[in-house]
């Protein structure tokens, strides 16, 4: 049932209005002033308020600018004994759905409270559905509890409330666009675009084309004006994903928007200027890219301001239990499945293998093993053939697959996170381990670490 709020002084005149919107099937509530109106409203959740301009304690075009900050969904109708212009326009401002005069206007009532519930309804759905936006993107929705992924969480929450640029880095399928979804929603412009493009889907022209926009008659196939992504994330995020894979002449354009804030479209004269916070995210090395003349050093440096490496998944063995029970609840929704349990041994399988694929990979194994599993428990004849030989396959250098409580494992992970945090560097890596250059080389092949 729908609650109708009536605020009003007159107790006669809100009596006989409860009475005739109650006939109509609403549960009506009344108030006597402003004070009391909004004690109401906090313990009621009202469809639609009816409220008199003039009450004792206050103003009822004031009082809605303070309800509908409260409580958007709720509409407001304003009854007033005196019309006037100035009143009805700050009115309508403040948020009321409409401002009538007693009296004259109270066949209207009934239809025009039916129109404000719908317009409530509409508004309701609308604010549900940005609430399920936000926490779709927002860093809870992050699953782990690694140490290096909380490390990469923090920073990102870190950056998101200052507006500078971003470069993600990490492999691919580790989750580069759910951190730039992130700190987009975390930060001042969560009410703005969020807008992403793959700079390795596009080649040269058609990429210049979609990031800057070009004019009619630019090129083959441009039959009108056609806006670009920066021009569509003004005021808001433009996330360039794979941005080790742009053209250096389009670096260079690039570059020009971050310092200036504009750029040229594609077979115009004019500047277009724009307002973005630009996210990027690669996985290759940009520092290898600069030295093979791939890369802009100094669009690296201004992309690098605040830089985050996202962890691969064999770097967070840990949170793989946690990521497959995720993806077990959404895909049992999704194709309409009732597993409700996951095997040790799968489990452990998962554990074993080494991710090449990251998150990404995960997502689709879980995805298929659900699909054909028919029991309520995945187990490991429920995963792909090879996870299943995990335990016995031979690499091709006749090594087996390692144990993860095996001295050997101890061994490459740490060697695999010296590797890391020398960012590749062989002879710094030897030096701290404290091993022979030759060693580490052999040691790097053997457990496949580049």
């Amino acid at each position: 049932m729908n609650k109708i709020l009536i605020v009003d002084d007159e107790e006669k005149l809100r009596s006989l209005m409860a009475r005739i919107i109650s006939l109509e099937g609403f549960e009506v509530v009344e108030a006597s002033d402003c004070k009391s109106g909004v004690k109401k409203a906090e313990q009621n959740d009202f469809d639609v308020i009816l409220c008199d301009v003039k009450l004792p304690d206050g103003n009822g075009v004031e009082l809605t600018s303070i309800l509908k900050e409260k409580y958007p969904a709720t509409e407001i109708i304003l009854l007033t004994a005196y019309g006037n212009i100035p009143d009805g326009v700050q009115a309508i401002k403040n948020g009321a759905f409409d401002y009538i005069v007693k009296g004259d206007d109270n066949n209207k009532i009934i239809p025009l409270i039916h129109k404000a519930i719908d317009k409530g309804k509409l508004t309701k759905r609308i604010i549900d559905l940005e609430n399920r936006v936000e926490r779709k993107y927002s860093f809870d929705n992050i699953i782990g509890d690694s140490v290096k992924l909380k490390k990469a969480i923090d920073l990102a929450q870190k950056v998101a409330a200052v507006d500078t640029t971003v470069l993600l880095t990490g492999e691919t399928g580790t989750g580069k666009e759910v951190f730039a979804n992130a700190i987009h929603q975390s930060g001042n412009r969560k009410d703005k675009s969020f807008v992403a493009i793959n700079c390795a889907a596009f080649g040269h022209d058609l990429l210049e084309s979609e990031m800057f926009g070009h004019k009619a008659g630019a090129f083959t196939g441009a039959v009108k004006d056609k806006k670009g992504l920066f021009e569509e994330a003004d005021k808001g995020t433009i996330f360039l994903d794979e941005i080790g894979e742009m053209p250096l002449d389009l670096q260079a354009k690039l570059l020009r928007v971050i310092e200036n804030g504009e750029f040229i479209k594609v077979g115009e004269s004019k500047i277009t200027k724009v307002d973005v916070r630009i996210i990027t995210a690669t996985n290759r090395n940009l520092l290898k890219e600069i030295e093979a003349g791939h890369f802009r050093e100094d669009l690296y440096y201004r992309l690098s301001i605040f830089s985050i490496k996202l962890p691969s998944l064999r770097e967070r063995v840990t949170d793989i239990e946690l990521l497959a029970h995720n993806f077990l609840k959404s895909f049992n929704l999704k194709i309409n499945k009732r597993i409700t349990r996951i095997s040790k041994e799968f489990l452990q399988l998962l554990k074993l293998h080494n991710w090449p694929g990251n998150i990404r990979e995960l997502k689709n194994i879980m995805e298929r093993s659900i699909i054909l599993e028919n029991s309520n428990t995945l187990t490991p004849q429920s995963l792909p053939y090879e996870l299943q030989q995990l335990k016995t396959k031979p690499h091709e250098n006749g090594t087996k697959t390692l144990s993860a409580f095996s001295l050997a494992s101890a061994e490459k992970i740490h060697i695999q996170k010296v590797f890391n945090y020398t960012n590749g560097n062989k002879t710094e890596t030897a030096r701290l381990l404290n091993i022979a250059l030759t060693t580490l080389y052999r040691k790097l092949e053997e457990y496949k670490i580049e």
